[in-house]
């Protein structure tokens, strides 16, 4: 309800993501009890409420990006300059006047910083906020009309003022817990990030940043902690943490080292804690520095170290496994990790360009990378491919006649999308047992898919080319006939990928893309981009096009269904297919507002990512539709792995959280089965079913399943079930 009223009115949410942001959040729940927690000082919190309004409507006014101003990246700056004035100063007029000019300053800078530092992928922080308050603080010196405020210095005076007695005696108890000095400091620290300098402050906004995320609130734990030890440690003066606070330096880099900009891994938490003597060297220097002007130093630590390291990161030649750079924010630690492991595991192959196999129906692998009579060397990834019988047989009769060999004179196909580039064509095949040494690869075909990417196909039949040099051919065209010409005891085809144009190039280690593997124990399945072995059995994935048709969604398109929430309440549900600026396709739902992206080929429909409202049916839908083959296939099941923030478990979920950079107990797993086809050659019906399931420790929990019906319209019905929920939508031109 509350994200709703929020995309309808911009100005509230580009505030309360201005609040959540100083966190690098956009928890809609903390940023409501970061604004209360401002709010403890009652002056601070109307200054800075009043200077991210003011800041955000002119940003919105001047015309920069409103995802950035929704997103409360040209806010949260602007913010920490209002809390700081309302904090130090008692409220006046000339103060407000003040804190208008030195928002809109900020704002500016925060602006510019970005353009700036965006050429080199680098954050800006709070750079904006330091320059801002410098500038305030220095000038102040000579405003006679500000008066200082000395509700920071006694707090107690402030909460009277705002809770009376009752809050009062509340912070009394509070302040006699049996909580350890390290403690105090901490949760001081975490108030001080926003002007806030108390235990209540603090725990509140602890409390708000646990339910945000655990990972951030483990790590602000971690980052203050090994700071305050090192200082035991090494005998420094404790107090300097004491300070201002400033321990939050330590806290905002490790949250934004350990797991923000950062995949985080125990090598992210690893360097959270090796940069605390750094920070504090910091610390110390620019006190001393920025104390002959009378100025703190604020988070300027923070920035100092953040930006360096990640600049350093972006200037690495060999990239460290575990130690990855966030190239898609999702504004949750935790949530960072699990989507990265999710693309490792579902889109490590986009790389790759799919190259299918180089001909029809089902050939054998008769000798595989590194093979036992060719393939060394340079020339090891390579695979040749022969037909065999029930009987694993390569010929009938007695196999000493060259048309006995049941792949001689099959057709060669192209792998992909290609132009031409070489034709060997004079090469009059062996006969059987027999070998040309002279002319190794025999009649051969090269051609070109992508800059330094080719594949050769080799021991073609002399005068059978259907192409000639130079042609545009497309992926499954007829190339060829397979032959026995060159080093060839009998027919079979040799395929190979390289990076250069020449016959006797050296191999190039590259994947299969998608295709149906027998193995030597008769188990069928689907493979992508992988290498199959000597002894098994391969085929295309051939397209059923009903299958394919009723998941061809071109942008336009539209998906109208209806169901029933009761007997006497039919609905009526919408989906449209659109593309976004990157040409990314995805399911829009209008009255939910959410998004399903997928991404689509003649042999796969899969979908990506969802944006949006969980509780709709759209999101249902894309959670059991996760990916299909457009092939109906019954001895085969199609597997795949949602991402651990999908899928909810309760308290598991939150342990899980606190442990994912270390070790995963939870895994959410996807299943579809081809379940009914009324007849294979002109299908006009097919079932499929699928299963969303989750193993906890080992042990497998089913959390829905669904029932997909499909006819020559499209998909006809889909039924959803998940415990008691059972919801069923049909076509809106079905009866």
């Amino acid at each position: 309800m509350l994200k709703q009223i929020l995309d309808r009115h911009w100005l509230l949410k580009a505030t309360l993501n201005s609040y959540a942001q100083v966190f690098f959040s956009n928890h809609l729940g903390f940023a409501i009890l970061l604004v209360l927690v401002t709010f403890l000082d009652i002056n601070a919190g109307m200054a800075g409420l009043y200077s991210v309004l003011l800041a955000n409507i002119i940003a919105r006014v001047m015309g920069f990006s409103h995802e950035h101003i929704n997103k409360g990246y040209y806010g949260f700056n602007v913010l920490l300059v209002g809390l700081g004035l309302g904090i130090y100063y008692a409220p006046s007029f000339p103060l407000y006047i003040i804190i208008s000019f030195i928002a809109m300053l900020c704002l500016f800078i925060s602006v510019a910083f970005e353009g700036i530092f965006a050429k080199y992928g680098l954050p800006y922080l709070s750079l904006p906020f330091l320059l801002a308050i410098w500038i305030v603080i220095l000038a102040s010196r000579q405003f006679q009309a500000l008066e200082i405020e000395s509700g920071d210095i006694f707090w107690i005076n402030s909460a009277y003022e705002l809770g009376g007695t009752t809050l009062v005696a509340w912070y009394e108890d509070v302040q006699s817990l049996g909580m350890s000095h390290s403690w105090r400091m901490y949760f001081k620290s975490l108030g001080a990030i926003f002007f806030q300098y108390n235990i209540i402050a603090g725990i509140i906004i602890a409390i708000g940043l646990l339910v945000a995320s655990r990972l951030s609130f483990l790590l602000s734990v971690i980052g203050f902690f090994s700071a305050y030890y090192y200082y035991q440690l090494i005998g420094a003066d404790i107090t300097e943490l004491s300070y201002s606070y400033i321990g939050f330096n330590y806290i905002l880099t490790a949250i934004a080292i350990g797991g923000y900009f950062i995949i985080p891994s125990w090598r992210s938490f690893l360097w959270v804690i090796l940069l605390v003597p750094v920070i504090s060297l910091l610390i110390t220097s620019t006190n001393a520095l920025l104390g002959l002007f009378q100025l703190s130093v604020f988070s300027l630590p923070f920035n100092i170290v953040v930006i360096l390291f990640i600049y350093v990161l972006k200037l690495r030649v060999h990239h460290a496994d575990s130690l990855n750079l966030v190239s898609m924010q999702y504004d949750q630690p935790e949530k960072n990790r699990y989507r990265y492991l999710n693309y490792v595991e579902r889109f490590w192959n986009e790389k790759f360009l799919p190259i299918s196999l180089p001909f029809w129906g089902v050939w054998n692998v008769s000798q595989d990378h590194d093979g036992e009579h060719t393939h060394k060397g340079d020339w090891r990834h390579a695979w040749d491919f022969v037909i065999c019988s029930d009987s694993e047989k390569t010929f009938k009769d007695s196999g000493t006649n060259l048309t006995d060999y049941l792949c001689y004179k099959k057709p060669v196909l192209a792998v992909a999308d290609g132009t031409v580039e070489e034709i060997i064509d004079n090469v009059k095949d062996n006969k059987v047992s027999d070998v040309d040494l002279e002319n190794n690869w025999g009649n051969t075909i090269i051609i070109k898919h992508a800059p330094y990417l080719y594949s050769k196909i080799s021991h073609i039949l002399k005068a059978s080319f259907k192409v000639k040099k130079g042609d545009s051919v497309k992926k499954a065209q007829l190339l060829a006939y397979c032959g026995n010409s060159g080093r060839s005891p009998e027919p079979h085809i040799h395929f190979q990928m390289q990076t250069t144009p020449y016959v006797g190039s050296k191999t190039l280690k590259y994947p299969l893309g998608h295709y149906i593997k027998t193995d030597k124990n008769g188990d069928r399945s689907l493979n992508s981009f992988s290498y199959p072995l000597t002894g098994d059995k391969l085929s295309n994935i051939e397209k059923t096009p009903l299958l394919y048709n009723a998941f061809r969604w071109i942008p336009g398109k539209e998906l109208v269904f209806k169901y029933d929430l009761n007997e006497d309440n039919e609905k009526t549900l919408k989906w449209t297919v659109h593309t976004d600026a990157y040409n990314n396709a995805y399911l829009y739902d209008e009255e939910f507002k959410s998004l399903a992206y997928f991404k689509q080929d003649d042999e796969w429909h899969q979908f990506r990512s969802f944006s949006g409202d969980k509780n709709s049916i759209l999101y249902k839908f894309y959670q059991l539709n996760y990916k299909l083959a457009l092939t109906f296939d019954k001895s085969i099941s199609i597997k795949d792995q949602y991402t651990l923030d999908e899928v909810k478990m309760g308290y598991w979920s939150w342990l899980q959280d606190l442990l994912c950079p270390f070790y995963t107990f939870i895994k959410a797993r996807f299943r579809l089965d081809y379940v009914e086809i009324d007849q294979n050659l002109n299908p006009e019906k097919i079932v499929l079913r699928s299963f969303a399931e989750v193993d906890l420790f080992g042990k497998s929990n089913r959390l829905a399943e669904s029932e997909t019906g499909i006819d020559k319209n499209g998909i006809s019905y889909w039924q959803y079930r998940s415990g008691k929920q059972n919801i069923r939508i049909t076509r809106k031109d079905e009866a």
